[in-house]
């Protein structure tokens, strides 16, 4: 499945987004989270796979930066 989102926030191991298509917050579980910044927006390829936790979690199969928040 592919998410366009929005990065909120960028942690060690994740990226906190906001689903462009559902509004919703996401956790993100990647290697590569410090390479990008807030206000970023990526596209998210991942399994299809998402937790019922708050915030739902996915892990990334590959992220690629859409457009910059700089």
């Amino acid at each position: 499945m592919l998410m366009i989102a929005t990065v909120r926030e960028v942690q060690a191991s994740s990226l906190l987004v906001r689903d462009r298509s559902t509004s919703q917050d996401v956790l993100v579980r990647t290697n590569n989270a410090r390479r990008f910044s807030v206000g970023d927006r990526v596209g998210i390829l991942f399994n299809g796979v998402m937790t019922r936790s708050i915030p739902p979690q996915i892990t990334a199969i590959r992220i690629r930066r859409i457009f910059g928040s700089g």
